[in-house]
């Protein structure tokens, strides 16, 4: 993403459209997205946005920690992120 297309669009929305992208069975890091998304320092905001969202359509559950661990799961808990990244592969 350019730097003029990056300006025009917010930084949820290029969130979003990065996290929109992650295949399943693969996952990425909040830092992983946020250095897509053009803020790589904003991986804690990541977390925020994606604990806001129940759009179907944007995989969060695919976003983990950068230490591995899985994260927290707006829709069911950790338990459910776990079984649903297992379910695809991921884990």
């Amino acid at each position: 993403m350019d730097q003029k297309t990056s300006n025009k669009i917010s930084f949820t929305d290029r969130v979003y459209a990065v996290v929109k992208h992650i295949q399943k069975g693969q996952t990425r890091t909040y830092k992983e997205v946020a250095e897509q998304a053009g803020s790589p320092r904003a991986y804690r905001a990541v977390g925020s946005i994606l604990s806001k969202n129940f759009d179907p359509h944007i995989p969060c559950h695919r976003v983990i920690k950068g230490n591995g661990a899985i994260g927290n799961y707006n829709r069911g808990g950790k338990k459910a992120k776990e079984r649903i990244l297992k379910q695809e592969g991921a884990l």
